[in-house]
Parts: structure tokens; sequence; C-alpha cells
């Protein structure tokens, strides 16, 4: 490299420094927002679970399993002590069914009586299900282990959890988990908490065909306009069936005046046993008939778990082959008593086997059109998605009904998990996602139920629709008593069930929610109602989230009072006075003050709007209140002049005119609330909690400890063993053997031997401490040896960077002695000391690499190293510090330029000739502007001030803050806005 390569080489580093410093920074601020910002979303599926994950700067995707898979079997299986999921479950479950559980979702929420558990029975015989003592729930029984419902899918979440750290490599506590639409209250609520039990914050539980939906419009946002588009989602999967009908919009949202797409559920229809389940149950009940007919053994097929087990998993291998062909073979080997089993099957014959359930096939997708009030004839597409759609008689019924083709145009498997993640990264903080609203749809009515006192003096039921069937979500609804003068209860119970779930109504359980208690009432009311104090009565504040749980979120006692003129003046102290005064005399009229929070009182009343209907004539009041109050307010500001000065005697009268007819007819009337205490019971499956919650907590947290002592173990074991093949290998080896002493060698061979005999019989249940300890004995050994090997390796390619090193020293050196003093007056950079000193630090280094080379070649292999590549390298560093100063010297210099004289001359001359005494000053402008006056070494300076502000400039649009900050409040109203 010549010395002018070098120095432009130096220059270029020097000044790109500032863009790669600031690129540095960009980035470390990037990382340390994004650190721990990932989530993800999880498809926990009946039979199958995917999990999507989104990072900064990482775009949405599925995360892979360990066998680098998109989806995993959500099975989880254990076994002396060990527990494992997924494929290893499936493939233990055939050895050991009663040992691995599958098919677990539609358990959550469940007492040991619904139907739906009898049903899981019949269809897996060999499990031993019990009832838990306290909540009546589901209890898997295995031995001496039993595991609740909850329990079995916090480990299938944390399995989730793991698969989407690994792909992110970051550390994930927040998801959105995706249920069927049909889950209640106690389903969802069970969820949440086995996702607690995860350590994991649940953003929101979303709909499995809202997820779809959401993903279907992400991707064809360009398509939305202001004109409502429907479609209709159709699913088939392993243990449900669900039809929805959404609309897509474009709609202008009020407050913020801003235009967002829409997508608006506005009709469901599903059948929750209808799925590939069912199909795979009754082929394998048909091959276990076959293989009885046959007669190779006298044991019933039906009586042997682990023959069910087999004929369960062929089944399910038979059906996916026959979807694609008209015939297949099922073949087991050793099905019972060492009889192998062989029968070929048409697809002819499985289709008759689900002759009832191809009937079923519609009657989600005509209840959703029934629910939405729409046909056929206005509905654009009808999407298919889940994995039994891909089912060619599924296909063939659907098309033949609704008289057009299918769109397929979705992943059946992987459309819901990535609308859900989109919706993660939206609720989550540290994205930055387009705005796309969902609005789901309730499905089960919601009714509030309580006694009220008749004309004839005897109590009837009142029932109070809160959240009707289809009614958008998440949204508030109030409900007013105004005829309860003392402490009462009311219930909140599922509505008109037998509409959506007909004959399948006890499937959700417990009709009944939850029982609320209030008291304090008559106290409260005694306290509050005085003279010009009216109650408006006992409002109740309900909520349904966005996850499509149901809550209680306050109940308040409503007083209004009126105040008089008189009343007003007395409570309107001097001081009060006086502020009121000077506040006119800065700001005009405090009469502006009340119109400007109108809005606010008018925002807060709407939402009050929606509220239950049994109090109309008191809401009518309310609201004719507000609209008096409104007038009035009105009344005064027209009566104000434009300028905000006194008016004229006789608009003067006019004004106080008016003011006192307002003021007789509308007093002012001020809202009092009272927070009333209420006792919440939930009678429903209660949710997993205290106690049983911690006791949960400890048996998950004793299997984690079991996996991570078995996967350390199996770790320190492997280490070991290879540790001890690698080095019996390498001292076979000239290479390595010749860095060590016969005794060095001989002693590593002996302990490796000796570990390897103790690995293969008494080492071979081991715990983790001793391999550990025993590859740390090993490794001192041997370190030695290897570090020496290492040694001579390295040393070569360590000596060949110093040598160029010293050789583009030198060349810079020979540049830089043409720019001294003495050699180049005009380029005076450098001094001769500086010059010595750089001269005597390439000459040092040459001697000593010289020297201590020459010395390390007359020692072996196998002694100890005297020149190590840490030496090398430290040379390098010395020598690179003398010349990167002369370098960030060369790059600060900057020529001496002699001042130009100041033209004093001139300004003498002009004086006098034009004998004006304002002269001095025009001028002195004049040479101002002109820049006459300025050193020249500030105009030099100029260009590089005006580089590093635009570099500045460049720097901030890099970053651009500007975008948060705007972005920022869009976010905000996202959320307020749900």
């Amino acid at each position: 490299m010549t010395s002018s390569e070098m120095v432009g080489t130096r220059h270029r580093l020097v000044g790109g420094g500032r863009a790669l410093l600031l690129g540095l920074v960009v980035l470390a601020t990037f990382a340390a927002v994004a650190q721990g910002a990932a989530v993800m979303s999880v498809d926990l599926g009946s039979e199958w679970m995917k999990v999507g994950v989104v990072s900064p700067g990482v775009p949405m995707e599925i995360a892979l399993n360990k066998e680098s898979k998109r989806k995993t079997p959500t099975t989880i299986a254990f076994r002396n002590g060990d527990r494992v999921f997924g494929e290893d479950a499936q493939t233990l479950g055939v050895r050991f069914p009663a040992n691995s559980y599958g098919y677990l979702v539609d358990l959550l929420g469940k007492t040991i009586d619904n139907p739906m558990v009898d049903l899981y029975r019949k269809r897996f015989p060999y499990y031993d299900i019990v009832e838990d003592p306290v909540r009546k729930t589901v209890v898997f029984r295995a031995g001496e282990e039993q595991f609740t419902i909850e329990e079995l899918i916090a480990q299938l979440l944390q399995v989730a959890k793991g698969y989407a750290e690994d792909s992110t490599g970051q550390i994930i506590t927040e998801c959105v988990l995706i249920v069927p639409g049909f889950f209640g209250q106690a389903e969802r609520t069970a969820l949440l908490s086995a996702a607690k039990l995860a350590n994991l914050k649940v953003l929101q539980l979303i709909n499995d065909y809202t997820a779809v939906a959401l993903n279907y419009g992400i991707f064809r946002r360009k398509e939305i306009n202001e004109t409502a588009q429907y479609f209709l989602f159709y699913d088939m999967g392993a243990y449900k069936t669900s039809a929805a009908v959404v609309s897509y919009q474009l709609v202008k949202d009020k407050a913020t005046r801003e235009t967002h797409p829409v997508v608006q559920v506005l009709g469901v229809g599903f059948d929750r046993t209808l799925g590939g389940l069912e199909m795979q149950v009754r082929l394998r009940d048909f091959l276990g008939k076959e293989f009885n007919k046959m007669g190779k053994t006298k044991t019933d097929v039906f009586g042997n778990p682990r023959a069910m087990a087999k004929l369960f998993k062929e089944a399910g291998r038979l059906k996916n082959v026959l979807s694609a062909n008209t015939e297949h073979y099922a073949q087991i080997e050793g099905l019972l008593d060492e009889q192998d089993f062989r029968l070929l099957v048409t697809r002819e014959q499985f289709e008759t086997l689900c002759k009832d359930l191809y009937e079923r096939v519609t009657a989600p997708l005509d209840k959703a059109l029934t629910a939405s009030g729409l046909s056929l004839d206005v509905i654009n597409q009808v999407v298919l998605f889940g994995g039994n759609t891909r089912v060619p008689k599924v296909q063939d019924i659907l098309r033949a009904h609704i008289g057009q083709e299918l769109a397929k145009n979705l992943n059946a498997d992987e459309a819901a998990c990535m609308g859900a993640v989109y919706r993660a990264a939206d609720l989550a903080t540290g994205f930055k996602v387009k705005k796309f609203i969902t609005k789901d749809a309730v499905l089960f009515p919601i009714q509030v139920v309580f006694d009220r006192e008749g004309e004839s003096g005897n109590l009837r039921q009142v029932r109070r629709t809160l959240f009707g069937a289809m009614n958008s979500y998440p949204q508030k609804k109030v409900i007013t008593f105004n005829k309860h003068t003392d402490d009462f209860q009311f219930a909140v119970q599922y509505a008109e069930l037998e509409s959506v779930l007909g004959a399948e109504a006890n499937t959700l359980g417990s009709h009944e929610l939850a029982r609320v208690e209030l008291s304090e009432v008559a106290k409260k009311l005694k306290a509050g109602v005085v003279e010009n104090v009216e109650s408006k009565g006992i409002k109740a504040h309900f909520v349904l989230d966005d996850s499509g749980i149901f809550s209680l979120a306050n109940v308040e006692l409503v007083l209004e009072r009126t105040v008089t003129k008189e009343e007003e003046e007395a409570d309107e102290t001097t001081f009060q006075k006086i502020g009121n005064t000077i506040s006119k005399l800065f700001s005009g009229d405090s009469n502006d003050k009340p119109s400007e929070k109108a809005p606010e009182g008018t925002e807060e009343k709407s939402e009050e709007e929606p509220a239950e209907k049994e109090t109309s004539s008191n809401d009518k009041e309310e609201q004719k209140s507000t609209k008096d109050k409104e007038d009035g307010s009105d009344t005064k500001e027209g009566a104000k002049t434009e300028n905000g000065t006194s008016a004229t005697g006789e608009e003067k009268k006019l004004e106080e005119g008016a003011e006192a007819k307002n003021e007789t007819v509308k007093p002012k009337i001020v809202t009092v609330k009272e927070k009333i205490p209420s006792k919440v019971e939930l009678t429903y499956v209660s949710p997993l909690e205290g106690d049983l919650f911690e006791a949960s907590a400890k048996r998950l947290s004793a299997l984690d400890e079991v996996d991570n002592a078995k996967k350390r173990r199996e770790t320190a074991l492997n280490a070991l063993e290879s540790f001890v093949i690698d080095a019996q290998v390498k001292l076979d080896e000239e290479e390595y053997a010749s860095c060590g002493t016969s005794e060095e060698i001989e002693t590593i061979r002996k302990r490796c031997s000796e570990i390897s005999e103790w690995l293969y019989e008494d080492g071979s249940d081991a715990d983790a401490e001793t391999y550990e300890r025993k590859l740390e004995d090993l490794r001192t050994v041997a370190n030695e040896v290897y570090a020496r090997h290492w040694e001579h390796r390295e040393r070569p390619d360590a000596l060949n960077a110093l040598k160029q090193m010293i050789n583009g020293s030198e060349a810079f050196l020979h540049s830089a002695k043409n720019l001294t003093k003495d050699t180049n007056p005009e380029k005076d950079v450098f001094t001769p000391v500086e010059i010595e000193t750089l001269e005597k630090a390439i000459r040092g280094t040459i001697e000593w690499r010289d020297t201590e080379v020459e010395e390390q070649n007359k020692l072996a292999r196998n002694a100890p190293v005297r020149l190590t590549v840490k030496d090398i390298t430290d040379r390098m560093a010395m020598l690179d510090r003398e010349v990167k100063y002369l370098v960030n010297k060369l790059k600060l210099w900057r020529p001496k330029v002699k001042p130009t004289p100041s033209p004093k001359v001139e300004k003498t001359v002009v004086d006098e000739e034009s004998g004006k005494k304002d002269d001095d000053k025009d001028s002195n402008e004049e040479r101002t502007e002109q820049g006459e006056d300025k050193p020249e070494e500030v105009l030099e300076q100029t260009p590089e001030m005006e580089e590093s502000a635009s570099s500045e400039t460049k720097s901030s649009e890099e970053i651009d803050p500007t975008k948060t900050q705007k972005s920022k409040p869009e976010v905000d109203e996202e959320h307020t806005e749900l």
C-alpha cells in the first residue's frame, strides 16, 4: 500500500466516521427498544398448534418447532418421570395411550357432567378422567399423577412460547390466543388461567374466524372502499365446523376524522361436534370391526387400549390419503396378539360411514347467513380455511349448495395464526402497524335478571338484555335500577340459548354467570336524597371486553342537586368574586368556559345511551334536562357581544332580562355520584385462582425443574463423551501429539481411557454435576497441549498481519517526512520529533520481531511458547497508536492563510469626498453584507459548518423523531377507540 493510498483510506474512514457512528448509535438505540418487544400468537387447535411471531425489523412469520415443522400436534405425554410433546408424545401414545393426552381444548371450562366430556370419554375410552373435588372440572389421572385441564393446556402454551423465543431470539411474555367463537365465559376464563400458569400475558382472545378475516383483509387493503363488501368464511377443523359472514368497509372515525378499514362480523353459525376427528373415530371403529371379523384372535380389539391407539393413528393416515385417492390399504403390524392387519378401504366406503355428517356440512353456513340477515347473492366469495375443508366431498357439497366456486386463496392452516399475530403487533407497545379495526359479534346474549315489586305488591321477575345476539363488541352497557330503595341482588345470565344452540344448549354448562349483591343502598339514599336533591336511580356499568369476557365495572347511585341563584351566590366567596373579576379582565368573559366543556359532558352521556330501557321515562327526563342545559348555555353565548366589550343600555336590559328568565326557568343542576358496594359471585365454572392456582403453579414448576435437570444432564454427558472421543482422535495426529511431552500425552490418554470405561459402567446413571466435574478435570490436563497447538497454528497469520502493518507504517512514514517544515514549509504538518518517534517505533518493532522469531524457532513444539499471538497483537496495537496519532493530526491540519488587508484607505477617501457623517455606519453595513471584514479563516470554516448542519439534518431524517411523535397518538387512539 502506497502512502497516498494509505492517507486516502484514512481520510475516508475519518470522513465517514460521523455517519458510521450515528448509524451505530441508531442501531444500538433500536436494539435497546427492540429487546423483549417480540410478541406471538398461538392457534391452539384440537389437533395441531401453530405459533406466529413478529419482532422489530422482522416480518410476521410462523415459528418452527424442533423438527423444523410449521405445526405441532397438541399432544402431551408422561412416562417414568419424563415429559414429551408433539410428535414424540404421539409416538409414545401408541404404546401407552392412557399416558398421552390430546384434543384437550374443548374440555376447558367444562364440569365433569358436561355432554362434551361424555363425548370425549366415548371417543377415547382408555383415559381415566375424574372430577376435581373443588371446581367439579376435568382431571386426568395416570397412576399417582393427576393433571387438571388448565395445567395440561398451560404446558402446551409453554412449548409454544419456547418455539417463539427460539425463532426470535428474544424473551416473549405477551401473546394473542385464538379461540373458537362459540367459547363461552367459562371456557375463555379457563384459557386465561392456563396462560397465566404459563407466565404469559394475554393481550386478547380473538375468535378464529375473526383472525382469519383480519388476515384476509390486511393483504387486500387496497380493494376495500366505502361500499361494504361481504364475505363468508367457512372452517372445518378437527373438532368443529363454523361459518362467519363479515363485511369490509372504509369507515371515517368521528373523533379523529381519519378513515380506516373495518372488518365486522355480521353472522355466525357453528356445529361444535362436526369435524375431522369424528370422521377419524368412525373410520377407526370400522377398521376395528373388520379386524374382529377376520377372526385372527379371540381377543376383542375394542378392549385393548394399545390396539385402539394403533387403529386411531392408522385411521388418521388413511383419512388424509383418501382425500386424494379413491382407495388405499390400511396396514398395521402386530395390531393385537402379534397379528398383522391389512385391509383395502375405498373412498366410497369412507363417505358411506360419514353420510350423516355430510348432511350437516351446510347448516353452519345457512345459520351464519340467517344471523347476518343477508342472502347468498350479496356474498362476494365463500372462503375456505381449516384442514378438513380439503376433503373433496365437503367441497362438492358446499359448491353445489352455494352455486358458485369456492375461494381457496387462503393458507388453510396458518391464516388464523397470521391474523392473530398482526393483532398482537397492533396491541403491543413495540410496533407501529397500519390500523385495521375489528368488530366481533356476540354469539350468546347476556341478560340481567332481577325481582321488582309490582302494583299488586307481588314480586315479579324482570329480564333486561345487556348484550344482544350479534351485537358488536367490545362495548359498555349501563342499566338503571330506579325502583329499589333497599339492598337487593340481581343475576347475570345467558339469554335465548335455545335459538342459538337448540338442543345443545347444555353444552355451555351453567346458564347463570354471576350473582351481584348490592349493599348500603338505603343508607346512601337516606344520606343523599335531601332538599333539592333527586335520585336518578342506581346505575350498574357492565363491560364486554375485546376478549369477549363479561364483567361488572362498577355500581353507583346517581343524584341530581338543583342549585338556586341564591345558593350559588352564597357559595361564592369574596376571593372567588375577585378571581372571577380578574379573569374577566384578562379573558374577556368567563361565560366561554362552560361552552368549552360541553362536548365532554355530551360524550359522557353518549356512553349511557345504550342503557337498559326499563327506566325509559326517567331517561327522557335526563335527556330533556341535558338538552335544557345545553340550550341555556347557547342562550348565554348568543347574548354576548362579538368583541367582548359592554353592550348598550338597551342591549343590557335585554340581556339581563334573558338571563333572569333563564335563571328562573332553567336552574343549575349538579350531578353527584356515590359508589354502591357490590359483591360479585361467579356461578359458572370458577376460574383457577387462589390456593388452587398456586398449587398448580408449583406442580408445573416441579415439572420444569425435572426437564431442566434432564436437559442439563444430557448436555453434560454429550459434552464429556465428545471431548473424550475428540481428544483420543487428536492425540493420534502428529500435529497435536508433537505439541505435548511424552508424559503429558500419556496422562491425557490414560484419563480418557478411565473416563470411557467409567461412562459405560458405573457412570451411566451419574448426575450432571459429576459429568461437568470430570470434563473440567480432563480439560485442565489437555488444554496445555491444545494451547501450544493453537499458538503454533495461529502464529504465522499473526506475523503476516504484523508484517503488513509494518509495511504500511513505513509507507506512511515516507510520506510524512515530506510534510515537515524543513522539507515543505507550506505544509509543515509534523514536527521532527514526531517523525523520529514513529521511525523509532517501526525500527523497534522490526528488531523485536526478528529476535523473537529467531528464538522461538530454536524451541521444540512441545516446549513452553516464547512468542505468543498476544505478544504480536500487543506490538501491532502499539504501532497502530503511533500511526493513528499522526493520521489524526494530518486530518485536522489546515493551511495558514494570510489575512487580507482591511480597506481602510478606501474608507477614508470616501469619507472625505462625501463629507457625510453617516458613511461610517453605511460602509460598515455594506462590508458586513459583503463579508469584507471577516477573516478568511472563518470563510474556510463555513463549508464545514454547513456540512455538519446538513449531516445533522440528514441524521435526524434517518431517526425521524417527528414521525414517531406523530405516530404515537395514532397508536393511543387505536387502543382508546377499542
